[in-house]
């Protein structure tokens, strides 16, 4: 008798444990509540009977697995690991992306120095290629006037979401640090995950918003010439 009491308290409570976890919506506390119903689910097969249910206990430790190495996955894709060495400086500036999504974005660019009086963009011309620039001042020509963007700052971000010629021409003022991906390249790995499409155009609406905000800000003397 106590041990049918006790096999009905392992069922009910690795029900309960599956229930709490489709209530809730945090994916790790989610899956960590199934985790914890699986493993009373097995601990109720083994006691249940005189022998244990072991095709059961075999299937519930193969979902169990699959669930935990998901959870692992997402733990990972969450933390400081994540995020390639080689771009740790600079992620502080893309920080609206989960490290794993800041991860498949620096695997699609290249990190490269340009001179002074690099051209990024050309108005009326197709913009074959996203740039991010982390150090340095851009400046921009567009309708005869003159004015500059900062650094941190995308450039040629509303032709990559609209797929618009440029609207403007863009030159480096100085030598610059910036990152470069090809336009082609970067939607094609944006439609194969909307997770990450999601993400990037999140972090691309973010810096239109700041350089919406600094509209009107007279630009510095450096910039108010074109450059050579």
């Amino acid at each position: 008798m106590e041990d049918m009491l006790f096999s009905d308290f392992l069922v009910l409570a690795a029900a309960g444990m599956f229930v709490l976890g489709y209530l809730i919506i945090n994916q790790i506390i989610l899956r960590t509540m199934l985790l914890i119903g699986t493993a009373l689910y097995i601990w109720y097969y083994a006691v249940v009977d005189d022998a244990p249910l072991w095709p059961a206990i075999w299937a519930s430790a193969a979902t169990g697995s699959a669930n935990l190495i998901g959870m692992l996955g997402l733990i990972y894709r969450r933390s400081a690991w994540a995020v390639p060495r080689e771009f740790r400086d600079i992620y502080p500036y893309f920080d609206v992306l989960p490290p794993g999504d800041f991860r498949k974005l620096m695997k699609a660019t290249i990190r490269v120095t340009r001179p002074a009086g690099y051209r990024l963009t050309t108005a009326d011309t197709t913009v074959d290629t996203l740039y991010y620039i982390i150090d340095g001042t851009v400046a921009v020509e567009k309708l005869g006037s003159c004015f500059s963007i900062p650094k941190n700052s995308f450039v040629g971000e509303v032709a990559y979401l609209t797929g618009n010629p440029a609207s403007a021409s863009t030159f480096l003022v100085s030598e610059t640090l910036v990152l470069e991906w090809q336009v082609q390249k970067l939607k094609r790995r944006a439609n194969r995950d909307p997770r990450f499409r999601l993400a990037l155009d999140a972090m691309i609406s973010i810096d239109l918003a700041g350089k919406v905000a600094r509209a009107g800000a007279p630009p510095p003397p450096s910039v108010r010439k074109k450059p050579s």
